[in-house]
């Protein structure tokens, strides 16, 4: 009796480290650490490291700690991609420093993009207020999804995969992004490749290129 007892409580002790085990993946998954207080407006110039910014002192935050007008405005899309990202990270919104949040503002000439990136923080959901976007990402058994999207129509982008946004209609689009992270981090993947200084025979191997290509390619970098 008493061995069957003990064999019970061991298979139950098993089943628990297993749990454990088997949940510890989605601990390590989750976003920005909860805050463990009202609010932390971040010190965007302090030199000093942590993860996140440094806190104010809540006696000098104020109400306009927690105001941001730069979604207002249209970014310039006069530019090689025809896009214009405009943040409202914590780096821009120190208001949202520990608060696990920010939005972007997507503003696309005719043809414009924002070329295939990633945000290794944060899962991107986007609304599109005017135009046309093709939109997709990749996931990591190297499938496409990708479909157009119009004013109204909100798409949802999965942490850490990469995906784009091109402008797909006959005028100016714009978008708004929400992501769960104050600090989602943005990695473009053609200036990643072609414009951090991976050596040229790397590149040739992985994209089947010349080193005269390569080259080409890396100047517009």
């Amino acid at each position: 009796m008493a061995r069957n007892v003990l064999i019970s409580v061991r298979c139950i002790t098993m089943a628990f480290l297993l749990l454990q085990i088997a949940l510890s993946p989605m601990t390590l998954m989750a976003s920005d650490a909860d805050p463990e207080q009202d609010f932390c407006v971040g010190i965007v110039a302090s030199t000093t490291i942590v993860n996140g910014l440094v806190c104010k002192s809540p006696a000098t935050v104020t109400v306009n700690d927690f105001v941001f007008a730069g979604l207002a405005t249209a970014g310039n899309t006069a530019t090689g991609a025809g896009s214009a990202v405009t943040p409202a990270f914590a780096a821009q919104f120190p208001g949202l420093n520990t608060l696990g949040i920010s939005m972007a503002r997507l503003d696309f000439a005719v043809g414009g993009l924002v070329a295939p990136h990633t945000h290794p923080r944060a899962t991107e959901i986007l609304i599109v207020i005017e135009g046309s976007l093709l939109v997709g990402f990749v996931s990591t058994s190297q499938q496409l999804f990708a479909t157009t999207v119009n004013v109204g129509d909100v798409f949802v982008f999965p942490r850490g995969l990469l995906h784009f946004e091109l402008n797909v209609g006959t005028g100016p689009a714009f978008a708004i992004a929400a992501l769960n992270s104050q600090n989602p981090g943005v990695q473009a993947q053609p200036a990643a490749l072609f414009g951090s200084g991976i050596e040229s025979p790397v590149l040739e191997k992985a994209f089947g290129l010349t080193a005269a290509q390569v080259k080409q390619i890396e100047a517009n970098f």
